[in-house]
């Protein structure tokens, strides 16, 4: 039950890490110490793996693909989205700092957690923690432009969305708002537009089933390599979530409002002096030790549960 429960906690952080554009849902996973049970459960799941039901049977088959596991942590996820999707919009127009602070305090907690097991860096790991970085950088500084919304824009954008889902500190929403579809998709989970969702599902479930075989590869030949790249991806996504930013262009919704898309970060004192909004120093601080603890405590549990693996082994 407890094994339940902390994957349940974490589909719920997932999903509300990809509501908000700029935070990843990857980063979460990445640091509970489930990603590569995830990404290798996602890429042994192939249409083919459903030829295997009539011989093994149903409990087996479930078994042999951990579909407990996935079933859990997804829908943990989506139950998460289809919940807190209002909840995270509201907080973001009315707390911005607040909740800016915690997704920045889980990501600043995630890098110190994953990157501490790299010390100390090699060369080829450090310069894959440079190239990181630089992605990242130039990533959250893309401009969003519009995209004509059709099916194939939405398949689309699901398989790119998804392929930033899964990696830490690229963020699936912010690739939805560069390529204009975050209005759309958002609206489509509010009102349940379950035609919208299905075009977005399905690029998801393909460009899941893409990418993870990659990442497979990749994490078994060159794992530190590529966890030093994953983790320069979340130092270079930290721009993009510093908690005081100055918005220079937004994008009109729908329904005439605005979504923020170039923003520059600033110091507190900047921030109340260009957007005349209170910093909220005292919430931002607390907000931010209290993401950072969160990662703090899946990472304790994450090493009781190696720890506690390795003397049943003895």
């Amino acid at each position: 039950m407890n094994k339940y429960i902390r994957i349940v906690l974490v589909g719920v952080l997932m999903g509300a890490a990809e509501v908000v554009p700029g935070v990843s849902g990857g980063t979460i996973v990445f640091v509970s110490g489930f990603y590569e049970r995830l990404v290798n459960g996602i890429a042994r799941l192939t249409p083919f793996s459903l030829l295997e039901l009539p011989k093994i049977g149903f409990a087996t088959w479930w078994k042999k693909y951990d579909l407990g596991f996935l079933f859990v942590l997804f829908g943990a996820m989506l139950v998460s989205i289809l919940i807190l999707a209002r909840g995270v919009s509201y907080l973001l127009a009315e707390h911005p700092v607040g909740i800016w602070s915690f997704f920045f305090g889980l990501v600043l907690s995630s890098i110190f957690v994953v990157g501490r097991r790299l010390l100390p860096l090699s060369v080829e790991s450090g310069l894959a923690l440079g190239v990181g970085v630089a992605v990242g950088m130039v990533v959250v500084r893309i401009i969003p432009f519009e995209a004509e919304i059709s099916g194939f824009t939405l398949f689309a954008g699901g398989c790119i969305a998804v392929c930033a889902w899964i990696l830490p500190g690229l963020s699936g929403s912010f690739l939805l708002l560069v390529l204009g579809l975050y209005q759309t998709v958002i609206a489509a989970i509010k009102n349940f537009e379950l035609l919208t969702l299905g075009y977005v599902g399905l690029g998801c479930v393909v460009g899941l089933m893409c990418f993870s075989r990659i990442l497979t590869v990749l994490l078994a030949r060159f794992y530190d390599v590529t966890v030093a790249l994953l983790v320069g991806f979340m130092l270079g996504s930290l721009t993009k979530i510093w908690p005081w930013k100055h918005t220079t262009s937004y994008q009109i919704k729908h329904d005439g409002g605005q979504i923020p898309v170039v923003q520059e970060p600033v110091l507190p004192g900047a921030y109340e002096q260009l957007t005349g909004g209170d910093p909220e120093i005292v919430l931002a601080l607390a907000a931010l030790v209290t993401g950072f603890f969160v990662i703090s405590l899946m990472d304790r549990f994450a090493f009781l549960k190696e720890s506690n693996a390795e003397r049943d082994m003895e």
